[in-house]
């Protein structure tokens, strides 16, 4: 397991739809924000405006560096239906270094770009 684990993240963001959740992650995928993108079906329990919820949705689980949680979650609040999506990020303790090296060779670029915009 790689110490420069923490560099990485799984980010989870949830959708109304199967048709959001897919759009969101190919979109992620492409503008290389994210190395891959795993959504399915969930329940969801919540409180909105006061009144309690129990909704389908589906849960996406983004696999990025650390670094670009800020561009990663405004480009997913631009995409999102819902008024206050869940845009969460878990920093990865450890993991494969063939995988975390993977997740940067996917997302390398446009890490480059942010840290080129970021005197």
């Amino acid at each position: 397991m790689s110490d420069g684990a923490a560099r990485y993240s799984v980010v989870y963001v949830t959708t109304g739809t199967e048709d959001e959740a897919r759009a969101i992650a190919h979109t992620l995928v492409q503008e290389q924000l994210a190395a891959c993108v795993n959504f399915y079906p969930i329940q969801s329990v919540y409180n909105w405006q006061g009144e309690p919820h129990q909704d389908a949705e589906w849960q996406l689980v983004i696999k990025t560096q650390l670094a670009l949680f800020d561009t990663l979650a405004a480009r997913v609040q631009a995409l999102h239906s819902y008024e206050v999506p869940e845009i969460i990020a878990l920093p990865l303790q450890a993991g494969a270094p063939t995988y975390l090296a993977w997740i940067a060779a996917q997302t390398s670029s446009n890490e480059r770009s942010s840290s080129e915009r970021d005197p």
